[in-house]
């Protein structure tokens, strides 16, 4: 069927879907508080649930989800999980985004049970660095894990890296020779202003023309690849053939396109990555809610969404962390891990 559009005439394609708050690292972008507040175990949807919110999406024309936590591969056979929704047929693009840290060893099960796609987090080369970013050590296991992943789904791996200023961003030309050996993309992103970054200032973030601008000089000509597509990152191509992406959700914002929404391990379905507030289908599915019934909830919630967080950040004078501590601790659904950034 066709998708359904808001009011800005943006289609509801694209599913992301958590089935895990918890996380085995605490990158600082994302995670940098002490203290967290959890989601409660029994809150937290079985797969089953899970799946049957997720043929209410695809009721009303989602045909992409994407697997996401905190960090997914935390969550205990999780190859279940996807092979429940591997074998919906409305599901044309099944992918996982994972820190990496145990993909190595659980890859060939993921494979086997139908994910097509992933892509890993990789913030630096750098042991110290990767250290001090994520409070943690492991860096050769994510590497052992994009290595494993690039054997298994070639030509369909991505490499996500966040971009501080001061931190990382000497590592630039680093990360994408690593992704060019390996044959795998890797996407830039810059430093975004959301959930638990509440150590983010607009200093810290290297924005798209600057990274383009760095770039350049170290490789040449760079040239934009005008696609038609709903997916966040521009891509570009450097002359020798390889490609890379720029995520620039904080100073090029396209909200105009977005087509993506995100449901919480325990059923909360967010429309923006900037909204505060959710909406709560699993009250719906445990009250006995029929798959239609569901569908028409989502239906007139989408219907009326006039969502476009990252453009009216944009337009903040004097702008902060979008929240602080202290409403993080309120509600833990506010945090980017939670809500599968």
């Amino acid at each position: 069927m066709s998708p359904i559009l808001d009011r800005f005439d943006r289609p509801l394609r694209n599913l992301r879907v958590s089935v895990t708050d918890r996380c085995n690292l605490r990158c600082a972008y994302c995670m940098p508080q002490e203290e967290y507040r959890w989601l409660e175990r029994e809150e937290v949807l079985r797969f089953g649930e899970l799946s049957a919110i997720v043929d209410a999406f695809c009721l009303l024309g989602v045909d992409k989800v994407r697997i996401t936590g905190g960090e997914p591969l935390l969550r205990r056979e999780l190859e279940r999980f996807v092979e429940q929704l591997s074998r919906r047929s409305a599901i044309q693009d099944l992918a996982l985004t994972t820190n990496g840290l145990l993909l190595a060893q659980q890859a060939p099960a993921l494979k086997q049970a139908g994910l097509k796609r992933v892509t890993v987090s990789l913030d630096t080369l750098d042991e110290a660095v990767f250290a001090q970013l994520t409070r943690r050590k492991g860096l050769s296991d994510v590497l052992a894990g994009i290595d494993a992943a690039a054997a298994l789904w070639a030509g369909r791996v991505k490499l996500d890296t966040v971009v501080m200023r001061g931190v990382n961003d000497h590592e630039l030309e680093a990360l994408l020779e690593f992704a060019r050996e390996r044959a795998v993309e890797l996407r830039y992103i810059e430093y975004m202003d959301v959930g638990g970054a509440t150590n983010w200032s607009m200093d810290k973030v290297v924005s798209r023309a600057e990274l383009l601008g760095r770039l350049s000089k170290r490789y040449g000509a760079i040239e934009e690849l005008h696609e038609n597509s709903s997916a966040p990152a521009e891509r570009f191509r450097l002359s020798d053939g390889t490609l890379f992406g720029v995520i620039a959700s904080t100073t090029s914002p396209f909200c105009a396109k977005c087509d993506r929404s995100r449901l919480t391990a325990d059923g909360t379905w967010y429309l923006c990555l900037y909204a505060r507030l959710g909406i709560d289908l699993k009250a719906m599915l445990r009250g006995g809610a029929s798959t239609e019934q569901i569908a028409a909830r989502i239906a007139s919630v989408w219907g009326a969404r006039a969502d476009r967080g990252a453009e009216l950040r944009l337009d903040e004078r004097a702008r902060g962390p979008l929240l602080d501590a202290s409403e993080l601790r309120t509600d833990p659904r506010l945090e980017m891990h939670t809500r599968g950034g």
